[in-house]
Parts: structure tokens; sequence; C-alpha cells
């Protein structure tokens, strides 16, 4: 492949387009400036796709070959086994004993085949995907309001709103283009930003008002929004007539739950002062979006907190206008497109209903499927307990690592490791779940693979190929449609290409649909010899895309004619009352934890987490508290804590933040067992579900914290697998040239056993657990040179041994973490030979620059860090962000790293001023 391929990238539901160039080195990624969700845009992670490319190369990182319980396999054999197995499992426990758990980085295409293969064809209703954890609040919002599961907005409303509410959505770590073309409405129109959220993000850079509600309080401050406005008159009682129902029992409970705005700042922890300008802001400005994601979903009252938002939206007309509507954005590249294709338990293909008996009925006939059947199947946290309570025998896993993402994922563990058979499909050779897998099948990865996905604003594009796999991986829909034509299902799995699953899916949209079914895409219902080039040639479009009805292709908002998708065309608003959180505060779990996402890294950091400059924003997990939680905890800052839950325990470097607020915390979500000893947020989190829509509450979690006293911390560099089972702390990070790996004890270890080499050279003599002699010095063994100091008084300790000239390895030890520049280091593992004045400053612990130790990197795009921009505004005058991104171009790139120039252009300006 030698030109330039269109594509989509792999990461947020923003759906950017990409362009992957032909360089002399190999490939290159840009911002693709035809697509309209970018518009040429990238944030940190699409601009560094190659970059993990580079690293799914490596021999040790792919699944290569299938394997049936350990042994390799030729694909007719894999496919023979597998087969044979779930025909089985279905013979003797019936089909409803198999289930899927499916992931929103499959393609559209792939998604289809595992729901008609599952819900059509076998005949379970077992089939569940991680966007449950992300979006299932948001579905039954959607279905409750509006009939459909339809977003009724579209990007370019952020630009034209005049005030924009961000409420439990980081857009600017989360979704950064879209917080790039946000900011840049802002300053070119005045736009009006109100953030929601308990904390204070990178968000609130841009924002005209901070509302740090309380934990889950979200559906009394809307509440009391609603209130309000009736009793303000400022409700459009024209468009609720017309167009709505249950308007006066919304009306009722919203009176009775937050009857003024005093019981609503009460109940929400906030000022009367703030909550008043909140809704006159609201009041005044028509052209009105509201912007919700995870913090919003990821709740045990999640639907209700939807609906809340939606209320607001229906009761003053302001829905699929332009520049007017609530806007949920997604946090997977194809949560959307898994919803289209009935990817969820709780729902059928083209946007049908498993519990409508007509709906099962129609696609029944459709697929020719007489095993389809009536009702829902388990959602996320229910089917795996009944994979562990035995009810599910057989559970196939694609695209996704339930065993750190689920909640309580000690008990997944345990439900996996009783499960007789457990299927994974996957592009790594080795993850959390991997290990419980009976039947390993290699998947294609995103560069590799064909197919579509709909990001947030309804826009389908394509993902195209521009690189070959490993010889015997292959797409996830391939490999599944062989499997149904083995276990005796071939009338319905005869595809030759992506191109005519896509068309089968565009026909099921149209089929029997009489307008009422938003979701048409049948313009795209076509067979013969022009299918596959029109496929290959498809530009981005928004659905719907009927070929019989209005509104026809690339509707940019839907409702705004006040025609919704219920039976009687009319919007509902839904009657709700506040409920607190289940997973409340105690003596014994006083702490309120918070969990989110990182700027630079993605879900559990299977392809992030391989890339150098996206790890060095935050190289280790943080614990962020306010400095009185840490006070009260006996913790400073840098010290390692243990939390702890109902459910669990993590260890995680502490932060103290004062943008935290008192009483809670926050820890992000990333890290899993291949990158940490105990930093899964999984183990903290309590399987507490949204009753309709059973999603997870991961925002608010009951913990306590306390001092994990460690008696030494080290930092090991290195590229050679190492023991660490031993060790309770570590976090294993990449750096330039080799892994970076943060360890500590709380009882003393052999240190020089951390690396291989001192491990093998078995000298007699020394015990390092205490400090060691109190020597320096170089050995020579076998063409490896050891360099070793020990200084007994102050605990420290340092071990490096250069093989054949190169670096191989280094350890530092001391009593606290050790400030020393790792990335100086890391990048020595690259040198054919190290320098003498590299090894000696190696041995003394010093840097040849001592002015880069300890640098902070805050923009990813073009590797600045925090010295460089210190350095700019103290002598080269830099007083703004453009000056900085003038100087150093940081900024300049995706824009996310802008929010923390300023603080650190006012936190110097401080410094200086004292």
């Amino acid at each position: 492949m030698h030109n330039d391929i269109k594509t989509t990238c792999p990461y947020c539901g923003v759906g950017c387009g990409i362009i992957v160039s032909p360089s002399r080195d190999g490939q290159v990624v840009g911002g693709d400036p035809d697509h309209p969700a970018n518009r040429g845009r990238l944030c940190s992670k699409g601009a560094a796709l190659i970059d993990s490319i580079t690293a799914e190369s490596r021999d040790d990182f792919r699944l290569e070959t299938p394997l049936i319980d350990g042994t390799p396999a030729d694909w007719p054999t894999a496919i023979a086994q597998t087969a044979h197995r779930l025909a089985d499992t279905i013979a003797r426990h019936g089909p409803r004993s198999v289930a899927f758990y499916v992931s929103g980085q499959l393609l559209t295409e792939d998604y289809y085949v595992a729901n008609k293969l599952l819900k059509g064809f076998i005949g379970s209703p077992h089939i569940d995907t991680n966007s449950r954890l992300c979006m299932a609040s948001t579905v039954v919002g959607h279905k409750r309001a509006f009939g459909s599961d339809i977003v009724p907005g579209c990007y370019e409303d952020l630009e034209i709103a005049d005030l924009v509410i961000l409420t439990g959505s980081n857009l600017a770590w989360c979704h950064p283009v879209l917080f790039q073309r946000l900011r840049a409405a802002r300053q070119k129109n005045g736009t009006k930003i109100i953030v929601i959220d308990p904390r204070k993000t990178a968000s609130c850079d841009i924002a005209d008002l901070h509302l740090p509600l309380a934990p889950g309080s979200d559906v009394a401050l809307f509440n009391g929004l609603l209130a309000w406005l009736a009793d303000q008159a400022k409700l459009d009682h024209t468009f609720l007539t017309r167009h709505v129902s249950g308007t006066e029992d919304a009306l009722a409970s919203a009176h009775a739950d937050c009857p003024d705005i005093a019981t609503t700042a009460q109940k929400c922890g906030l000022s009367r002062g703030d909550v008043e300008q909140f809704f006159n802001l609201f009041a005044d400005h028509a052209r009105t979006v509201t912007v919700f994601s995870q913090g919003v979903n990821q709740s045990s009252s999640g639907s209700d907190k939807v609906n809340a938002i939606i209320n607001v939206h229906l009761a003053t007309g302001r829905v699929g206008l332009p520049g007017s509507s609530p806007f949920s954005v997604t946090g997977q590249p194809n949560a959307m497109g898994g919803r289209e294709v009935g990817g969820l338990a709780n729902q059928l293909a083209a946007h049908m209903d498993p519990n409508n008996p007509f709906d099962v009925d129609r696609l029944a006939r459709f697929w020719n499927a007489p095993n389809l059947q009536q009702g829902e199947g388990y959602k996320a946290v229910d089917l795996f307990d009944a994979v562990a309570t035995g009810e599910i025998k057989a559970i196939w896993v694609m695209a996704t690592n339930p065993v750190v993402s689920l909640p309580d994922t000690s008990k997944v563990r345990a439900a996996l490791a009783n499960c007789p058979l457990v299927i994974v499909s996957d592009v790594v050779n080795n993850n959390d779940t991997l290990k419980y897998a009976h039947i390993k099948l290699p998947a294609s990865a995103w560069g590799e693979k064909s197919g579509t996905v709909t990001n947030s604003e309804r826009r389908i594009s394509r993902q195209r190929p521009f690189r070959q796999g490993p010889a015997l991986a292959r797409p996830d829909w391939w490999i599944m449609a062989e499997i149904a034509k083995k276990m005796g299902f071939d009338h319905g799995f005869e595809w030759q290409d992506v191109a005519e699953i896509f068309a089968e899916h565009a026909a099921l949209s149209e089929f029997e649909n009489d307008g009422l079914r938003a979701f048409d895409i049948g313009e795209w219902a076509q067979t013969g010899k022009s299918l596959k080039p029109r496929y290959d040639a498809m530009a981005p479009f928004q659905w719907p895309a009927s070929r019989h009805y209005q509104p026809k292709t690339g509707a940019k908002r839907l409702f705004g004619d006040g025609l919704f998708a219920t039976s009687n065309r009319r919007a509902r608003m839904v009657s709700l009352r506040y409920i607190a959180p289940r997973s409340n505060t105690s003596p014994d779990y006083p702490l309120i934890a918070n969990s989110g996402r990182y700027r630079d890294q993605w879900h559990t950091m299977t392809r992030t987490g391989t890339v150098a400059r996206l790890c060095a924003h935050r190289p280790e997990p943080l614990l962020e508290m306010h400095p009185d939680d840490a006070r009260n905890c006996d913790l400073g800052d840098g010290d390692i804590a243990r939390i702890t839950s109902h459910q669990g325990t993590a260890l995680m470097r502490v932060s103290l933040s004062p943008s935290q607020a008192v009483g809670q915390i926050f820890v992000p979500m990333h890290w899993n067992d291949s990158f940490s000893s105990a930093s899964s947020i999984g183990q903290l989190v309590a399987p507490h579900v949204d009753p309709l829509s059973g999603q997870p509450e991961s925002k608010h979690i009951a913990v306590s914290v306390s001092r994990f006293n460690a008696c030494w911390q080290a930092v090991l560099l290195t590229n050679d697998v190492v023991d660490l089972q031993d060790v309770p702390y570590w976090v294993r990070t990449t750096g330039q040239g080799c892994n970076i790996i943060e360890l500590a004890g709380e009882t003393p270890i052999a240190f020089s056993t951390l690396l291989p080499d001192f491990a093998r050279q078995n000298q007699p003599g020394i015990d390092d657990t205490n400090g060691i002699n109190g020597t320096n010095g170089t050995n020579a063994i076998n063409d490896i040179d050891l360099l070793e100091y020990n200084d007994i008084r102050r605990a420290t300790h340092r071990y490096a041994s250069i093989r054949h000239g190169k670096l191989g390895g280094a350890l530092f030890v001391g009593p606290t973490r050790q400030t020393l520049g790792r990335d100086w280091i890391s990048s020595l593992f690259g040198q054919n030979t190290l320098p003498t004045p590299d090894r000696m400053a190696l041995l003394a612990g010093h840097l040849p620059d001592a002015s880069a130790a300890n640098d902070k990197l805050i923009c990813s795009c073009f590797s600045v860090g925090l010295a460089k921009i210190t350095n700019a505004i103290c002598t080269q005058n830099a007083v703004t962000t453009d000056d900085i991104g003038r100087l150093l171009e940081a900024g300049t790139g995706c824009g996310s790293c802008l929010p923390e120039l300023q603080d650190i252009i006012d936190t110097t300006a401080v410094k200086a001023a004292e």
C-alpha cells in the first residue's frame, strides 16, 4: 500500500478522521482536514498511533496463532474445536448457557455478526458489551424520552450555542478535539461555559462557572432547575402542549424534590449564589447544549440523571435545534455502532426491542433465524454473576479485558477460573483476561481491519486497513462467521467481505420500517458489482440515510420538528426524585473515590501503555486528594497510600491537590496487572448498578486511605523479564529505551536480585537487605560489567549492568522515591556503547544535565517538559500560552495541555512575586 489511506482513529467517540501516509521510515499519521469531526486536528493519543503500531509489531506483543488449551493450532483446527465445544455446551446445557462479552473497540460489522450469531442462531440473549460500563444509562434515557436511542444534536452545535454546559464530562482530557472546537468558539463568539463536576478539572480552564456539586447529586440539581424554570414562567408551553407527554408529573416530582434554590443548593453541596447563577444562565440563553458523559452515566442512578438533563431541555423546547440539544458524548470509538446493531443485552439490531414481539418476529424473518428468542439477556455484571454460579458454561470475550474493567474484579477472576469454556479473541498475547482462556484466537488489529464505526454525532466513517498483521491474525467477523458455518449455520454467514455485511445491516435498518425507527441507512442496502467499490469509497455521513423517509442522508439534527420516535410521536418527560448513591461513607470508609481517565492514556493501556511519550505525562497512577484529607491520613505528597473499600484494596502514590474537594479522592482507571502490582480500581468498585441500565457505579466508591509504610523505594530500568511477585508495590511504564519500574516495599529484600545479571553473579558474602558492605566498584563477568555502589548510612544502593558495552539494566534504591532523570537513563539503552562519563554518572546517581532531573512531560505532541516551560517563563518573558507555543510549540498540537500550561504560568508568576 503506497498511497495515503483515510481511516478513523480507534480511541474515543469523537471519531476523528486520520490520514496514514508512507514515509522514509515507514508510515506517519496526520489528521484528516476533510473529516467533519476533527477537521485535521488530533489529540496526543491519535498523534501517537504509529508509535503504538510499532510496539504492536514486537514478537512478544501479538497473539500470532490460535491456541487450544495452550497448544498452537492452525485455523481449521481452531475453528473446528471452538465450534465443537460450543455445540457440545449447547447440547448439554441449552443455548442460554452460552454468552458473548464484546467491545466498543469492535467495528460495526464485527458487532453485527456477533449479535446475529448468538441471538439469532445459537438462541441465547446473553450478549453484552463493555459499552455497558460507559453509555448504557444514556441508552435508557434516550429511549424513555425520545422513544429510541438517538443523539439529536451534532458537533457543530458546540460552536453555535450561546451556552454550553459540561456535566460529568472532562472534555479537555477525554475528548480533546471537541474541547478545542469549544475553546475556539468561546474565543470567537463569547460562548458561556459551565462545568458541573465534583472536581476542578482541566475543562474548568475555559469555564465561566464551575459547580463542584456533591458526587451523585445531579438529579437534584436538574430537578431544581426544572422547578425554578416553571416558577419563573420560563417553560415553552407551546412546545410542551404540542410535543411532550408527562409534563405535569415531572414538574410535580421536581417541585417536591427541590422546591427552591436553597433546597437545591443544600442537596448538591453548592452555594446558593452559584446555583442561582446557573439557573439564570440557563434561562437567559435559548441556544444551550448540555454535554454529558461518564460522570453522569456511571452511577446507580445514571438513567435518571440522563432524563433529568433531557427534562429541562424538553421543558424549554431545546432539542434538535441549531445550537440547542442535550448531547451525549461516548467514550469508545464504536459505542454508537454497537448500539445500532443490538450489541447490548437489552437491544436488538437496528434499534429494535427484544421485549417487543413484533420486533422479534420481524428480525427472525429477516435473518431466517428460528432460534431468536424474545426477552433481554444478562447485562454485564449479572452476566459474570451467571458465569460465577455456573448458569453460563461458555463465554466468548472479544476485544476487551473484563478482569480489569468490571467492578469487583476478584469475583470476575474467580468466575472465569471456574468456567468450563472461556474463549478470547484478542490482538495481544498477554492480558489479565487471556490468562483464563481455554481457546485463544488471534484477531486483526486496528490498522489491519476494514469496516465502519459510528461516532457520537451519528456519523458513520470507514476504517480502512493500511498494514499487514501477523500471518494468522483474522478479522473478528471472519472468525465468528467461520465458526458459525462449522456449527451448521451456513445460510446466515456466507459473506465474502465486510461490504456485504454492511449492506445487510443497512437492509435490515429499512426492513418494514415505516419511518418510526429513526435508524435507517437504507441508502446503503444494495447488492451487485457496485457494492464493494462504493463501500470502499464511502465518505463520512450521518444517519439517517433513508431511501424512503425524511430526513434523508446528512441530517445534522433530529427532532427539531417536534416529532419523536415514540408511538404517538411525542417526547416524554420522566418523573424523577433524587436518590443518594448506594455506596455511602461510614466511619470505616470515610472518603468517596471518583474514578476517571488520564489525558494520554486509554482504557487498560494495552495500546497507549506501550508508547513512551504517552506514559511520560502520568507515569504512575496518582491518588489525588486534598491536603487536609492527606494530613488526616498521615500522608504527604509522593507517599504511597493503601486505598481500601468493601471490595478490596489498591496501592497508589499520593498527589496533593487543592482541586479535590475535602472528603473526596480521585483515582485513574487505566492500570492493570500487566502494568502494576495493585493499582487496578476494579478491585475497589462495588457491583452497584443502575436498576434500569445495569451500568455500574464507578464514580462514587466509599473508601478509607492509609499509609503504606515503605521502608525502601526504588526505580528499576530494564528490558528483561523480572520476577516481581515478592514486591508489594510496583508500577511499570514504557520509557524511551526500556521499561521503567517504580518499586517499594514494607520489608527489606535482596535488591540485587531484581537485576538478572546480579542474580546470576551470586557473589558470596553480600547481603544487600541491610545496606550491603558500604562498597562501590566494578566487576567483570563474562563480558558483563557490573557497577555497584552502596552507602549503608544513607541506605542508598545503585546497580548497573553493562553487557558487551551496552547498558543492560540499572537499579537505584533509597529510603524514599529516587530523584533522578529516568528519561535520560532510559535513552542510554539505545546507545551502542556506554561512555565512561555516563557510567560514572550512573554510579554516582547524578545526571550530566542536572536541570533535566525529574522533568515532568507537559506537552505530549511535541515532548516538552516542565523545565523547558519554566525556563521560557523565567528567561524568555513568556507570559501567555501563546508565548509558550511560539517559543516551544507546546500547546499548538492537540491543545489538551493548554490548561496545564496556564497553571504553570500562573504558579511561576506567583513564586516570582513572593
